[in-house]
């Protein structure tokens, strides 16, 4: 099993004006401690559930494209981008660019968005329900189109492309892997097993019956279960003195025996860095055992 870092905070002690710094040391320590994959919320206010939204929080492709210049292994992905915030060309360009200056470490983490209160006062788009999950299948079309060999035209119900052309491409091939994240049964999962190479569920009871919704809809398109990566989102909170490594080895030790292959989380203090280290040396070596 593999662990990723979830950057969903940015308020550190040292505040805006260190926050360069305090990112750089962040994602260097967690690239050292041997973490797969750093990503970032794409949200533009803090959400409800770590702080008001008054925080401090950066757009996410800025600060991937950041932390890409000071990384060299970990995989690199907005976890997840909200499918209305921007539109489906030009995010496919933002991921190629990405991908390209990462020299291949970018991934397309993607959902169909929920934060109304940030999108209505930013004066972003918030169709309905409905309507944005028609606009995530069309845009996972749109992205997988011009990641391919042709440049025609897209017409879908939401979405019009005269010419596809992506330019330069992506260097990681096909293209870069698309993560979806959401645990909903009849969409959600759904558009997993039609486009994705991985899945994002929560920790949580009823984690197996996720699994075997999503098995289903393999069965339904065609495609082996197997072949989709499974992630779960935790909190990786080894404690101050290292006390909690052993629950958290034996928390992943369960999802790895469901066929969980990452464990993805936030962490709290992670600009202290020491959290970042008794992961590295006790819990990223042993959960690769599993």
């Amino acid at each position: 099993m593999d662990i990723g870092l979830h950057i969903a905070d940015f308020t550190f002690p040292s505040g805006p004006a260190a926050l360069a710094d305090d990112l750089t040391r962040v994602v260097v320590a967690a690239e050292e401690a041997g973490f797969a994959r750093v990503s970032v919320m794409d949200h533009l206010w803090q959400i409800s559930m770590l702080g008001p939204p008054e925080h401090e929080m950066l757009e996410a492709y800025t600060t991937l494209g950041y932390l890409a210049a000071r990384t060299e292994r970990v995989e690199l992905l907005a976890w997840v981008t909200a499918v209305t915030y921007r539109e489906p060309g030009m995010l496919a360009k933002l991921v190629t660019t990405l991908d390209v200056l990462s020299k291949g470490r970018a991934w397309l983490g993607i959902g169909a968005a929920w934060n109304g209160e940030e999108a209505t006062g930013l004066g972003l788009p918030f169709p309905p329900t409905a309507e944005r999950f028609e606009r995530l299948e069309e845009t996972l079309q749109i992205c997988l189109q011009m990641w391919s060999d042709s440049d025609a035209s897209y017409e879908g119900r939401h979405y019009k492309l005269g010419r596809t052309l992506n330019s330069p491409q992506a260097l990681r091939r096909p293209h870069p892997p698309i993560l979806i994240g959401g645990g909903g049964e009849k969409k959600t999962l759904r558009l997993v097993a039609q486009y994705a190479q991985a899945c994002n569920l929560f920790a949580g009871p009823d984690l197996e019956h996720k699994l075997d919704v999503l098995r289903g809809h393999c069965e339904a398109v065609g495609r082996p279960y197997e072949e989709i990566e499974k992630t779960v989102m935790l909190g990786l909170d080894p404690g101050e003195k290292g006390e909690n490594v052993d629950a958290l080895l034996e928390q992943l030790r369960g999802l790895a025996a469901l066929g969980i292959s990452e464990a993805h989380g936030w962490m709290p203090r992670v600009s202290e860095i020491t959290p970042l280290e008794v992961l590295g040396r006790e819990v990223i070596p042993a959960a690769a055992e599993f």
